[in-house]
Formats: C-alpha cells, sequence, structure tokens
C-alpha cells in the first residue's frame, strides 16, 4: 500500500516549486512574473505550497489518506522554524524566507491549512455565510501571506489582503465549479441552488438550461462585484507592490467575462484564456 505522506521528489526544489505553482503558460506562471525578480523564489513557494494542500484534500478519494496527509503537512509546517524538512515546497520556503517568514505569516499559512481541511469534512455548504468562512479561511489567508512579502506596511495587511483573497477564491469556484463537482464538491450554497431550481445532481452530470445560466449569472456577477470591491478598499500606495494580487484579479476578472460570453458552458470544460491574452492582461495591470 502506498505511503499516505506526500512524496518528496529528489529534485531542485525551486525547479519543483516553479512546476507545481507556475508552469510556462499558466495564469500564475504570468502573474509572478510581476513580482521583483528578488521575491519571486519566495512567492513561487507560497504559491506551491497552495497547490499541495489543494491537491491533498481535493484529489485525494479516501477520507482517511486525505486527513492523514493533511495531518502531515501541518507537521512539516510546523518545523519550519528550524527541524529537519523533507519537502521540496517547505525546503524551498526555509531557504527563501527563512527568519522574514514572520509570525503573521506562519499564522496565515497555519490558517490556510485549516482552510483546506474543511474540505475533508464538507463538499457542501448550507447558505452563503457558511461557504464565506471557507473563503475567508483559505483564500483571505493566504492572500494575507503572499501581501506581506512585499508590502509597504505589513502590518495593516489582513484589512484588505484577506477580503481580496476571498474575493479570489469565490471567482475561482465559479470558474472550476464543472471540475470541482468532479471531484465530489460544489462550492454554491445549497439555498441558491434551490433558489434557483438546480440540484447537485444537475451540476455533476453536466445539465444545462435557464436555471443553471440564471444561477451561473448570479454567481459571476456576486464574484466580479466582490473582486472590484476588494481592490477599490486596498491602499493606493499597495497597488505597486502587490502586482501578482493585482494580476490575479484582473486575470480572474477576465476569465469571469470569457465564461459569460461562452454562455457560462464551464461543467463539462475549463474555459481559460489564451497564453497571449494572459501576458497582456498581467502587463497592463497597475
Amino acid at each position: 500500500m502506498p505511503s499516505p505522506t506526500p512524496h518528496a521528489p529528489s529534485v531542485n526544489f525551486d525547479d519543483y516549486c516553479q512546476q507545481k505553482a507556475a508552469p510556462e503558460g499558466s495564469s500564475t506562471y504570468y502573474a509572478l512574473r510581476r513580482a521583483p525578480a528578488a521575491r519571486q523564489p519566495i512567492l513561487t513557494a507560497l504559491y506551491a505550497l497552495y497547490r499541495e494542500l489543494e491537491e491533498t484534500v481535493k484529489e485525494t478519494s479516501d477520507p482517511t489518506i486525505g486527513r492523514t496527509k493533511h495531518a502531515w503537512w501541518q507537521s512539516e509546517l510546523g518545523r519550519l522554524d528550524g527541524g529537519e524538512l523533507t519537502h521540496p515546497v517547505t525546503k524551498a520556503l526555509q531557504a527563501h524566507a527563512g527568519a522574514a517568514l514572520d509570525d503573521e505569516q506562519r499564522a496565515s499559512l497555519a490558517a490556510l491549512t485549516d482552510g483546506f481541511g474543511m474540505d475533508l469534512d464538507q463538499a457542501r455548504y448550507l447558505d452563503w455565510p457558511g461557504l464565506r468562512r471557507y473563503l475567508d479561511q483559505t483564500g483571505g489567508a493566504f492572500a494575507t501571506a503572499v501581501a506581506r512579502t512585499t508590502a509597504c506596511d505589513p502590518g495593516k495587511v489582513a484589512s484588505w489582503a484577506a477580503p481580496l483573497g476571498a474575493a479570489l477564491l469565490l471567482a475561482e469556484c465559479v470558474q472550476e465549479i464543472g471540475d470541482d463537482a468532479r471531484h465530489g464538491r460544489i462550492y454554491i450554497p445549497i439555498d441558491e441552488l434551490q433558489r434557483f431550481d438546480v440540484t447537485a445532481a444537475d451540476i455533476i452530470n453536466r445539465k444545462y438550461g435557464e436555471s443553471f445560466t440564471a444561477l451561473m449569472r448570479c454567481q459571476t456577477e456576486r464574484a466580479r462585484h466582490a473582486i472590484d470591491n476588494t481592490l477599490a478598499a486596498t491602499p493606493p500606495e499597495e497597488h505597486r507592490t502587490q502586482r501578482v494580487l493585482l494580476a490575479q484579479a484582473a486575470l480572474s476578472k477576465a476569465r469571469l467575462d470569457e465564461i459569460e460570453r461562452e454562455g457560462f458552458q464551464v461543467l463539462h470544460q475549463s474555459i481559460t484564456l489564451t497564453p497571449i491574452r494572459k501576458l497582456w492582461i498581467t502587463w497592463r495591470a497597475r
């Protein structure tokens, strides 16, 4: 029986993080290119950690193995202070951050890990407040850790970065609804599915129709407004330091627009942007 703990390949940890978080042509690849060169390695490691945690809980069909892997990551991250690390991602975090990974960032990474742990306990959310807690815990914590890496005023980061991260994760849930359903998870509140007369079985079985279109238009508009509102609340002085998050926001909004143009046909496919559009959008993001 294979080990339930994450496999740690014997490779250069920077190369590993790059391929895990931002393979060439991906949205994260172009967003990270907007970061100062000196901060790109640590930011890439943070995004690689996010992907590792996401895969641990979302792509593990056996809940027992998922919890074991999740506990392993909690233990591994607890050794960042000086313990013996075994995974390329944590080795990269330690090498590029070291003492610079402050207490607040460590707390954010712990909250991020706990947020993904919620996926092991539930695959549906009864209402918007319940889903919002997941978005805040996971997306909010991650964006806070990312923002503190380059922020002008790290002490005030959580007040604007956490809502922005939650908004970006909300948009991702809308964009990846078909793929998430194939992994047994639906990030649309149950009461909203009922209000639009769409069932979980409709989504899992890729059933399109007027009800689904109306549901997705509502979800898309909420995600778009959430991004706009949080960007408006971001301090102007942080706009030049947060090019990665701003690029992600611009890419996310463009992808939402593309999904709407394609009639919300997201259950059987992933609607994405071309690499040249990603490059142009991130270059223009300010």
